[in-house]
């Protein structure tokens, strides 16, 4: 299993940027999917944008041509660059580890890192 903890988050205003970084513990990223989700007050947590392990990427249409998902396997880390944030972009923001192995499912999370965004 991967323990994974998040970090970057906090109250920026709307226009700003912020990147996220989540950090990797007990297994390497390398062999897992990693993803970014996030849930707002009320809300589904929905996800943001995933990397896979040779890099490809996927977005949420909100979020694309702002964010950008990138991964340091080397650092056993993942980012999320946002950039021209906006209020509807406030929420807690989680990191996901995903990997299927011999048909058993391994999927972690980490604790979330809080993104406010005042308009």
């Amino acid at each position: 299993q991967v323990q994974l903890v998040e970090s970057g988050g906090g109250l920026v205003q709307a226009g700003g940027s912020l990147k996220l970084s989540c950090a990797a513990s007990g297994s390497r990223i390398s062999s897992y999917v990693m993803g970014w989700y996030r849930q707002a007050p009320g809300k589904q947590r929905e996800l943001v944008a995933t990397i896979a392990t040779g890099g490809s990427t996927n977005y949420a249409d909100s979020v694309k041509g702002r964010f950008t998902i990138s991964r340091d396997n080397a650092k056993n880390t993942v980012y999320l660059q946002m950039n021209s944030l906006k209020s509807e972009d406030t929420a807690v923001y989680y990191c996901n580890a995903i990997r299927t192995t011999f048909g058993q499912t391994y999927n972690n999370w980490g604790q979330g890192t809080p993104v406010t965004v005042s308009s």
